[in-house]
């Protein structure tokens, strides 16, 4: 294995600096004008990751206030100019504590989406009453059903490298290979199964939800890790701002 690092990918976009102005209170980090989209969601799980691994210089470099604003600092200082075009950026810290960060230009994304007031139901399942339909309008989530999604002929084994997000992954490498995506231009995406039970564990690059008995449900997810518990997937940062809402 190559020398492990830990990663989150956080979206830079000036079109967030808009969110205290367009939308209501309770959208989290991003209710203080910041172009980082839930910067402290991401931070918080690298710091968990870098605890489990007892990374002390790490989880140094990421504790607290402190560490936060340290994080923010950091993408203010190494993201090209957003005046052009939203990023992706991936920050990636050592065990020593460290960071680096690799960066990629990518696609406008409409507020309502980044922070939907609800998850509405498929369009042959919505009943919602039309005077909640019309409160709610504002933070409705554009429909877009583009990808093709594949279930993977192979089962995963759940382990500390599907829980935490590291460089070690060549069971989302070879769940994509076996599904013929070969870029993340695809319109596809490959659902892995979890070895033990064969439940969908998550997606490859994504978060899955599914329409069960009349509301979302999502691939539940140990608050900490355990081999014996949960799906075996990925704490999601847009997956915690959902169930915490």
């Amino acid at each position: 294995m190559d020398t492990l690092e830990l990663f989150t990918t956080i979206r830079c976009d000036l079109e967030l600096l808009r969110v205290a102005d367009q939308l209501s209170e309770n959208v989290g980090w991003n209710q203080h004008p910041s172009p980082f989209y839930m910067l402290d969601f991401h931070r918080d799980r690298m710091l968990k990751a870098a605890v489990h691994w007892g990374w002390d210089a790490a989880a140094k470099t990421l504790d607290g206030e402190t560490g936060l604003r340290f994080m923010e600092k950091f993408l203010r200082d190494n993201v090209s100019d957003l005046a052009s075009t939203p990023y992706a950026a991936k920050i990636l810290i050592n065990e020593h504590g460290a960071l680096s960060i690799v960066e990629r230009p990518t696609g406008p994304v409409h507020l309502n989406n980044l922070f939907p007031s609800h998850l509405p139901a498929p369009l042959h399942h919505d009943t919602q009453h039309p005077l909640e339909a019309r409160r709610e309008a504002s933070r409705v989530p554009e429909r877009n059903f583009d990808y093709e999604i594949l279930v993977d002929g192979q089962r995963t084994t759940q382990s500390e490298f599907t829980h935490f997000k590291t460089t070690h992954r060549p069971m989302y490498e070879e769940a994509r290979h076996r599904a013929g995506i070969n870029s993340p231009a695809d319109k596809k995406e490959v659902l892995l199964i979890n070895h033990r039970d064969g439940s969908i564990m998550e997606g490859s690059i994504t978060t899955p939800y599914f329409w069960r008995n009349g509301r979302w449900v999502t691939p539940p997810v140990a608050e900490e890790f355990d081999m014996a518990r949960g799906s075996g997937g990925n704490r999601g940062t847009s997956r915690r701002w959902a169930l915490e809402r």
